[in-house]
């Protein structure tokens, strides 16, 4: 069943809002594990993952192939989307990026936080106390936020998720600057690290379309309340393994 309106679906100018090439251009981003917002890529670069079918969703709603460019960090993902090379994206908000895209409404409540070498740091005020250096992605809402809580003079950006967990492995830095649900998911392999309990930035998972694009930005969202009311979001998430994480609530 679609998750888009019949007289949305079957309108062919609508559709080319979103179908500017006949295909849907996804922009996804990768990372070592697959997660509420990161995707995984095999060794063809084929990404699976959140994000990959719920566009894939979005593209059965217009009836319509997904095609996807896989990005190291949503900075890049960002740029693309503002230069028309890919059609949608998924990624989290911040004022900044607001200049350079759209967003419709959140599938995902972010909270980001730090993994921190040691569980003698679970405060933000004992990390600015006691911490070194962290290290976070380039271009990002969660460096960026870091950046602002913790000062730049302590920030160490690296291009992709796979170089930040490097370089917290091999004690470069003592924490890592990322989504909460993603440390979760990889603290277990740090054996006397702890996802510190405190936010330093909360905000939202949106879908996104490039800026002034009105009838895309309608069927983006249109797409997304429905699914989420429809459930499909919630599927998606469960058939990930994500049971314990929260689809965004509707209006969000």
């Amino acid at each position: 069943m679609s998750a888009l309106p019949m007289e949305i679906a079957d309108n062919a100018t609508a559709r080319h809002a979103l179908l500017t090439t006949g295909k849907l251009r996804v922009g996804v981003v990768r990372a070592p594990t697959a997660g509420v917002f990161f995707v995984s890529v095999d060794d063809q670069m084929r990404p699976d993952g959140v994000t990959v079918d719920i566009a894939r969703e979005l593209a059965h709603s217009l009836d319509a192939d997904a095609t996807f460019q896989v990005f190291p960090n949503s900075g890049e993902c960002t740029e693309a989307l503002a230069a028309d090379v890919v059609d949608v994206a998924f990624m989290p908000v911040d004022d900044e990026r607001r200049r350079k895209v759209d967003f419709g409404p959140a599938y995902y409540l972010l909270r980001s936080t730090l993994l921190v070498d040691g569980a003698g740091i679970a405060s933000i005020a004992g990390y600015r106390q006691r911490g070194r250096r962290f290290v976070g992605i380039a271009g990002t809402t969660t460096l960026r936020a870091a950046i602002r809580t913790f000062g730049a003079e302590r920030a160490i950006d690296v291009p992709s998720v796979d170089e930040a967990i490097a370089l917290f492995a091999s004690s470069v830095v003592d924490a890592v600057a990322l989504s909460e649900d993603y440390l979760r998911a990889v603290q277990a392999g740090y054996p006397g690290s702890v996802v510190m309990a405190e936010a330093f930035q909360e905000t939202s998972i949106s879908i996104a379309v490039g800026k002034e694009k009105p009838v895309a930005l309608h069927l983006a969202t249109t797409f997304l309340e429905n699914a989420k009311t429809a459930g499909v979001i919630r599927r998606i998430f469960d058939s990930h393994g994500l049971g314990d994480e929260a689809v965004a609530p509707a209006g969000r």
